[in-house]
């Protein structure tokens, strides 16, 4: 991999960041407004526990990148920021390390400048486990991401084009390490079905990485002359589409892909996340305005969630599952060709059984 393919990424990131229409469908699902609802602000706790994993907040900054003299400056302001604001923070894939130890400060850096944080070491779904023990030992990881990305390996002129052994290598890295494995996409969405086999294979946590967010099949395409994969952008379904697909799918999830503001954080908590990753518009702070930047845009972002939450009656972010939804547009025709009864959403707050049958028994 070359190193100016990992300049390219943030530059072709960046740019879809800035022309981007800013809908998504996350703008198809609205809270029904119970004006009595509320509580008071002292009530609320960010807290969030799942998989066995304890977080202050259920916001983090997800995966982004590492390897070269630049990138490693990005890492650094985000280490600092994730210090700062006690969020968990992922690295970008730690392949450019394997392949070339010389960088290793670049993405060791996040661990050096956040030395009591909650860091994940980020690997393919092809590294060895001996690999992923070298990533794991280079950050002191708290958690292992292993992300999947079918659509950008067959855009990327260089990518692979080999998937079968994937579930193999999943079921093998999730057996050996001491760590909670995470199996992240990396835009395109992680189904019910593809969950459902995540969980049969002992991974802890599902981050269903949807589309939304930064689109690499797009970055990869526009790496090739003849851009001839552009049937590829857009691929796959939404994050909010990922969220209600695994209902009840008996994994817990995190939500990212799309994620733009607060209330989209406590959208992505409403359908059932755990915990809630952004990445492009926290570096596009970053990148404008330096680490100050962004330690204030994540610290309002988790006071405005805190105020959401206060507004909705949810004491902590897990009760915000609890909320009535309601499901528009093309977020609602998904959920009817997907088996999703919407009208449970919609009345959840009633009774803690028609809850129990929104999430378990009833899609």
């Amino acid at each position: 991999m070359s190193t100016q393919r990992k300049d390219d990424h943030v530059r072709l990131a960046m740019e879809q960041h800035d022309t981007r229409s800013g809908i998504n469908q996350f703008d198809e699902v609205s809270f029904v407004h119970h004006a009595l609802a509320g509580i008071d602000r002292p009530q609320v706790s960010l807290a969030t526990t799942f998989a066995g994993i304890s977080w202050q907040v259920p916001l983090y900054i997800n995966a982004m990148t590492g390897g070269t003299t630049k990138t490693g400056v990005i890492n650094r302001g985000l280490a600092i920021a994730a210090r700062e604001t006690g969020v968990p923070i992922a690295s970008g894939s730690v392949h450019a390390y394997l392949k070339d130890p010389t960088c290793a400060d670049t993405f060791r850096v996040l661990r050096q400048e956040n030395p009591h944080g909650f860091v994940m070491a980020n690997v393919n779904a092809t590294a060895s486990v001996a690999d992923t023990q070298r990533a794991l030992d280079l950050l002191e990881a708290d958690a292992l991401q292993i992300h999947v990305n079918t659509a950008q390996e067959t855009a990327m002129p260089e990518g692979d084009r080999s998937f079968g052994s994937w579930v193999s290598q999943i079921e093998k890295i999730t057996a050996a390490v001491d760590v909670p494995v995470i199996v992240k996409e990396v835009g395109n969405g992680l189904s019910r079905e593809t969950i459902l086999t995540l969980r049969q294979l002992g991974v802890r946590v599902a981050d269903v990485g949807g589309r939304g967010g930064t689109d690499f099949a797009r970055i990869e395409n526009g790496r090739r002359p003849l851009g001839d994969y552009a049937f590829l952008h857009d691929w796959g379904q939404s994050t909010a589409a990922c969220l209600l697909d695994a209902q009840g799918a008996g994994l817990p999830v995190l939500a990212s892909g799309g994620v733009r503001h607060p209330l989209d954080a406590a959208r992505a908590l409403a359908l059932g996340a755990s915990g809630v990753g952004a990445s492009g518009v926290f570096l596009r702070t970053l990148l404008d305005g330096g680490p100050e930047a962004l330690i204030a845009q994540i610290t309002n972002w988790l006071d405005q969630l805190a105020a959401l939450q206060t507004m909705l009656g949810a004491r902590a972010p897990a009760d915000l599952a609890s909320n009535d939804l309601i499901i528009h547009g093309t977020l609602r025709s998904f959920c009817a060709d997907r088996g999703i009864d919407t009208g449970l959403l919609a009345r959840r707050s009633r009774s803690a059984d028609v809850l129990h049958d929104s999430t378990g028994r009833t899609r």
